[in-house]
């Protein structure tokens, strides 16, 4: 009952399934064993709170006017609305000289990771943190980028992992990190939290530079940065050079479910002949996309109003205290956490433990679901990632099932830190 077609090579080499589907498959064969216990969730970075009114009346508004002949819209600008576009080259970029026509508008971050792909096709080499968010792997073993997938190192061949952990600040060592066509780059990380510096960002960029290559940089959580450091790639001279930068009103606003992103492409981006990688993007796009849903992008343009605006901060500061709640639990239990400044993520390291196995113990022992940091590539063994994302009672109750656990620890947990390990 076969057909003729031959299976997609590169798709035989991806190693099991999607980090967060096989998180949920453990999830719901959790709640089938347990089924009357109330199961909080830190993992997934899904937001919990409602978007602002605002923002859904705004939306609400533009969906009921498609019932009218005089406010119906059908296909729009696959680059997004023009309105939209400019307001968020002025919001987000109105100080680095970023053009409304840079700006594309799309269903989200991780799609534009896709059709970044496509633009980058699979000759390209890359470049990834380690550990990082996993559709930056995923999509280039997907698009013919990397060869197979190494049990023993857990890396796949032609793909240069740069280690990013305490020991070196969870920044590459660029001295020590070979030449590659592009490097994938997400600052405040996920997994980690941690935010790169000012002057990070300029080695990073004249890194780039040096070595004619592309930085894909990842800002989606760039909201939640509280010190000054930079929050686009394009604060650093000489960026738009060398880098395009994807973000998402995603984590911003709530529109997890909305779905609204956007991707900036310079006009000084260019190919080694000189051609604009530009006008290949609009090319992508225009033939691969029909644009972001215009009931989003009317949610996305009232997001950006002064009255938006306002009333997102407020929600990202509830999540900020969610995070705040969970760092101050976990650090008095002695637990070694990293991350948690400038991002709604912790990452808790359990020395010399096997993650999937912390996960799984935790999960049972808490009904709390996180997420294993290997998923996130071999430098995430040993830690756990831990979301602030959720309702504040949640979050409340998840700091009391861990300090009970915790605190009742025996030798049956091995994956505890030794200066807590006094029971």
């Amino acid at each position: 009952g076969c057909t003729k077609l031959v299976r997609n090579v590169n798709l035989e080499k991806l190693k099991n399934n999607y980090l967060f589907p096989e998180i949920s498959r453990r999830e719901l064969e959790h709640v089938k064993k347990h089924p009357n216990v109330q199961l909080i969730s830190l993992g997934t970075g899904d937001t919990t709170e409602p978007i602002p009114k605002q923002i859904t009346s705004d939306m609400s508004n533009f969906a009921h006017a498609l019932s009218t002949v005089e406010g119906y819209r059908g296909y729009g600008l696959e680059q997004g609305d023009k309105v939209l576009r400019k307001a968020i080259a002025d919001t987000f970029y109105g100080h680095l000289h970023v053009k409304s026509n840079e700006v594309f508008v799309s269903d989200g971050a991780q799609s534009d990771i896709s059709r970044i792909q496509l633009l980058l096709g699979s000759g390209v080499t890359i470049a990834v943190q380690d550990p990082t968010f996993p559709a930056y792997i995923d999509s280039s073993v997907i698009i013919g980028q990397t060869g197979n997938f190494h049990e023993a190192t857990k890396k796949y061949q032609n793909v240069v992992y740069m280690p990013c952990g305490p020991q070196n600040s969870f920044f590459p060592d660029l001295s020590k990190t070979p030449r590659t066509d592009v490097i994938f780059f997400c600052s405040p990380n996920n997994p980690t939290g941690y935010v790169a510096s000012k002057k990070q960002l300029h080695q990073l960029v004249e890194f780039a530079k040096t070595n004619g290559s592309i930085i894909i940089f990842d800002s989606a959580y760039a909201a939640f940065i509280e010190d000054g450091s930079p929050r686009s790639i394009y604060e650093i001279p000489g960026a738009r050079e060398v880098a395009i930068e994807i973000s998402s009103f995603s984590k911003f606003a709530g529109f997890t479910g909305v779905r609204l992103g956007w991707t900036i492409i310079p006009d000084e981006l260019l190919y080694s002949n000189g051609f604009p990688i530009i006008n290949d993007f609009h090319r992508i796009v225009t033939t691969s996309f029909n644009g972001a849903s215009n009931i989003a992008q009317a949610g996305g343009l009232a997001c950006l109003s002064p009255v938006g605006l306002k009333e997102i901060r407020s929600v990202i500061n509830y999540y900020k205290e969610n995070r705040k709640i969970l760092m101050e639990t976990l650090a008095s239990l002695g637990l070694t956490v990293y991350g948690g400044i400038n991002a709604p993520y912790l990452w808790v390291h359990f020395k010399g433990s096997k993650s999937w196995d912390v996960f799984a113990e935790i999960l049972e022992k808490t009904h709390i679901i996180t997420v294993p940091g290997s998923g996130f590539g071999p430098g995430g063994e040993e830690y756990l990632r831990i979301s602030g994302f959720g309702r504040r009672d949640d979050m409340v109750e998840a700091s009391r099932r861990l300090r009970s656990f915790f605190n009742t620890r025996t030798k049956h947990f091995p994956f505890l830190p030794s200066a807590s390990n006094t029971n």
